[in-house]
């Protein structure tokens, strides 16, 4: 019996801990890229280059990609799937060419999630400032269990993202 009350209590205070952690997450990085906004937005807001320069999906070559709609227009959709980075979807939401992109993220698999990515280009004299946000909510229990880390893993693949990112506008 004494098990089982220490069974029980060990859930309660994982539940009381994840009950006090914050129930969403947000994370920003910025570069500076050598390039117009309006260069930038394109490379951003064209579907079709986010597999080279995005580092999640760098993570499982082998992941299907299903592109969808026209580059840069609402509507315009990356799906993906695979072993490693799960099933799920980018799906253009609003533009402001040069300016900003918003983007809903969808993950179905391996855990149910919808996200904002959402991106804002500023002209500088030496190129354009640019800055990745992603913000959502973390479902209790779970998720807010595991924001810590989610949040340490995407501050180093947005830092990884916008390298990469600025490489492939700056190449072009």
């Amino acid at each position: 019996m004494t098990v089982v009350y220490i069974l029980l209590g060990l859930v309660g205070t994982v539940l009381l801990v994840a009950a006090l952690l914050p129930s969403s997450y947000s994370i920003s990085k910025s570069i500076v890229i050598s390039r117009t906004p309006l260069e930038v937005h394109r490379k951003i807001a064209d579907l079709r280059f986010y597999k080279e320069w995005n580092p999640w999906q760098k993570t499982d070559p082998g992941a299907t990609a299903t592109i969808t709609g026209a580059p840069d227009t609402v509507g315009h959709r990356y799906g993906w799937n695979g072993k490693k980075v799960g099933e799920g979807s980018l799906t253009l939401r609003k533009r402001d060419p040069g300016q900003s992109i918003e983007f809903d993220l969808e993950f179905l698999r391996p855990f149910k999630s919808r996200a904002d990515d959402l991106w804002t280009m500023a002209p500088q004299a030496s190129g354009t400032h640019v800055t990745w946000l992603n913000h959502g909510k973390l479902p209790y229990p779970m998720a807010r269990l595991f924001g810590p880390i989610l949040s340490k893993q995407l501050d180093k693949q947005f830092q990884a993202g916008l390298q990469d990112l600025k490489a492939l506008c700056e190449r072009s």
